[in-house]
């Protein structure tokens, strides 16, 4: 079959088209034949060599596959050939492994997907688990109200805006140019802002009547998280899920200290989180797919390209005006 390999990290060329063995599933595993394949930031860390969770090398990259169950390997039990199935990497012992024409997993790890679903929207469902746990389950003091969602272009970030509307929250964004603030007001968002704008705490609270977000999540860090700490009403809790901007640009306990009379929160975030907790886990990425069945919820608008491809994928990864979701076609 064909697939992508590493062999040694580095840019784009480190994406090797190659020919590699079939795998033929073992007991209680289903093979998967790939329809659509996600591809997503933590490929390109994996590509780059900076992933945390870096499988051994030679490795497959890739970690969202929607397909058919192809073939049963003895004892697997409660999928049939033919299934329409959704595999995300974590669900298994090591993260990767989808940017091929086939991937094998345990029975018990793959999510039957809904005729309604499309293939290629499913592998956006990834995003809307971790949009699910980064809203609601990070623990704030009250109910929000209102959220702040920065660098909102992106997929997760996307999936947030969505959520959060469906579930009746004011939606405050930023993101970066013209292009991507238009792309966010579609998505759902009420208002967009520039996230350069050095009063931006000063409009998020505006926009919320002087109260400030109840929530306010960043992936960016730097003094783009410095900002959503002032933006933050009484009771308020900041989340960094990321830092792609860097380190935060400022003392953070230094800050929330001069803020001390709104009693503010602040939670670092990885889905890493439930990787020994598979019944939470799969609940959120269940409430994903319960939610874009039932249509409260749509995938982003995608860029397909086929598997062979895998290099102008990552490029379009890395641009920084890319929008919605990049999926590859065996």
């Amino acid at each position: 079959m064909k697939a992508i390999l590493i062999r040694q990290p580095g840019g784009l060329d480190a994406l090797e088209l190659a020919e590699v063995a079939r795998p033929e599933p073992g007991p209680g595993e289903v093979r998967v034949k790939a329809v659509a394949i996600g591809v997503g930031r933590p490929d390109a860390l994996m590509r780059s060599g900076r992933y945390k969770w870096m499988p051994p090398l030679p490795a497959i990259p890739g970690n969202e596959i929607a397909g058919i169950v192809d073939a049963l390997g003895p004892g697997a039990e409660g999928l049939a050939v033919g299934d329409r199935v959704l595999l995300s990497s974590r669900e298994l012992p090591q993260r990767g492994g989808g940017y091929a024409e086939y991937a094998l997993a345990p029975a018990e790890a793959l999510y039957a997907l809904p005729g309604s679903i499309a293939f290629d929207d499913a592998v956006s469902l990834p995003n809307f688990q971790l949009a699910h746990a980064l809203l609601f389950g990070c623990g704030a003091a009250q109910p929000p109200r209102s959220v702040l969602i920065t660098a909102a272009a992106g997929g997760v970030a996307s999936a947030m805006v969505q959520l959060a509307r469906a579930q009746g929250l004011q939606v405050i964004a930023t993101a970066s140019t013209r292009a991507k603030r238009g792309f966010v007001l579609e998505n759902g968002a009420h208002q967009v802002l520039d996230p350069a704008l050095p009063d931006l705490a000063a409009q998020v609270k505006e926009a919320t009547g002087g109260q400030g977000a109840d929530l306010a999540i960043d992936p960016v860090g730097g003094a783009l998280f410095i900002a959503c700490l002032h933006a933050l009403a009484p009771l308020g809790l900041a989340v960094s899920y990321n830092v792609v901007g860097g380190m935060p640009s400022a003392d953070v306990f230094g800050e929330l200290r001069g803020l001390l009379g709104r009693s503010l929160a602040v939670r670092t975030f990885s889905m890493h989180t439930f990787d020994a907790d598979p019944v939470r886990r799969r609940g959120l990425m269940q409430a994903g797919i319960d939610a874009m069945a039932a249509g409260r919820v749509r995938a982003p608008q995608a860029t397909v390209l086929p598997l062979a491809e895998a290099r102008q994928a990552h490029a379009l990864l890395d641009a920084p005006d890319t929008v919605g979701k990049i999926i590859l076609h065996p």
